[in-house]
């Protein structure tokens, strides 16, 4: 028979019990600005026995053998993470919650909070200037999850599609407020502005084809999946939307 397909990690982080108990699939890994995501997750490979074979960090490539022949790491855009999941090119992934919000594609299970990479998706507004209480523009990249928090909210905004340097949006006039991830705020008020109103909380997520695929590969040597990160559950979160 054929050989198993190669086991793709994509996101910002992997439980490292996780990908051991799924060695034959296909996963991803999110963070090719090779940043805090990766950072955290690296060692948790390593717990699993997932050793890449060269240095990520200073390598240019974006898909990396290692020590196990079955599988590979690829670093890949965490907005291209839920799509290759979906599409079955990844049967697994790590992916932030906002990414998994905006994409809000049911194609695929969240089975996993990896409870790493924690921030907030919040809005801000700019500190010393009075925000209307009508129709108001707002700046942000999660333009669908913004869309879906202003209707709760029953709120009239204008939505401006911005890809970076949102903070600058409110300063030059673009936009009365933005929508955007808030770690400890100081990039905000350095800017001139300060977190209002949470969205929602943040943190990396595993992401997979189906729960069914996964409790497929399981086998009684790989039940450490179930113990990922000391006390972590399998959750029965449904779509990509789900809270995990």
């Amino acid at each position: 028979p054929p050989p198993p397909p190669p086991f793709f990690f994509y996101t910002q982080t992997a439980p490292s019990e996780m990908l051991r108990s799924l060695v034959g699939s296909e996963m991803c890994i999110r963070d090719r600005t090779k940043g805090r995501i990766l950072e955290e997750t690296l060692p948790l490979f390593k717990e699993a026995g997932i050793v890449p074979k060269e240095n990520i960090k200073k390598s240019r490539k974006l898909l990396f053998e290692t020590n196990m022949v079955d599988v590979q790491l690829m670093l890949i855009r965490g907005s291209d993470v839920p799509t290759y999941v979906e599409f079955g090119a990844a049967d697994m992934g790590v992916v932030g919650k906002d990414l998994i919000l905006e994409y809000g594609c049911t194609g695929f299970y969240e089975p996993l909070d990896l409870e790493i990479a924690k921030c907030r998706l919040m809005t801000a507004v700019p500190i010393n200037r009075e925000i209307k209480p009508d129709r108001i523009t707002v700046a942000t990249k999660f333009t669908n999850i913004a869309k879906g928090y202003f209707a709760e909210q029953k709120r009239q905004v204008d939505l401006i599609k911005l890809n970076g340097a949102l903070e600058l949006a409110p300063t030059l006039g673009l936009a009365d407020a933005i929508v955007d991830i808030v770690d400890t705020g100081k990039t905000l008020e350095a800017n001139g502005l300060k977190p209002q109103n949470l969205i929602a909380e943040v943190s990396s997520r595993v992401i997979a084809v189906s729960y069914t695929h996964l409790r497929a590969h399981e086998t009684p040597e790989h039940l450490g999946l179930r113990r990922v990160r000391g006390k972590k559950k399998w959750g029965g979160g449904g779509g990509g939307g789900g809270g995990g």
